[in-house]
């Protein structure tokens, strides 16, 4: 009966050592500086409400960009958007009312990537097409 339960317990963790885990997500938050501007708040000041998370900010000539980096996350961006935000003057905001756009770039990629797939895979149909064209069959 030991046997049992030990080879038991070992397969467990051999299970759980291969099960897949949740991934983390990348979320891409652009603001306008205007927007910002009028608010009276700032792109570092609503990192900073983030920084239970690995975030970045850039700025510069374009618009104002935000990455936060949420590990084995379950959520998309319409509930990232929900996130109370507190402005200078007291006041609570939801980041969706703040932000121009939310952008889940884990999503994203794996929508490019089938995209991308697809087209080589048309390319490849069209080249053996054209190579059986140009081939005469006996």
């Amino acid at each position: 009966m030991r046997k049992f339960a030990v080879l038991i317990l070992l397969l467990l963790c051999t299970f759980s050592v291969f099960a897949k885990g949740t991934d983390s997500k990348t979320f891409l938050v652009i603001f306008k500086a205007k927007e910002l501007k009028t608010l009276k708040t700032s792109l570092k000041e609503i990192e900073t409400q983030f920084s239970s998370f690995k975030t970045r900010a850039y700025s510069g000539n374009s618009e104002l960009a935000l990455l936060i980096d949420i590990p084995a996350c379950e959520f998309d961006e319409c509930f990232l958007g929900q996130f109370l935000i507190e402005m200078g003057s007291g006041q609570q905001l939801k980041l969706q009312d703040i932000a121009f756009r939310l952008f889940d770039m884990t999503e994203s990629q794996k929508t490019l990537q089938v995209y991308l797939t697809a087209y080589e895979e048309s390319l490849q149909k069209k080249k053996n097409g054209k190579l059986e064209k140009v081939t005469p069959t006996p």
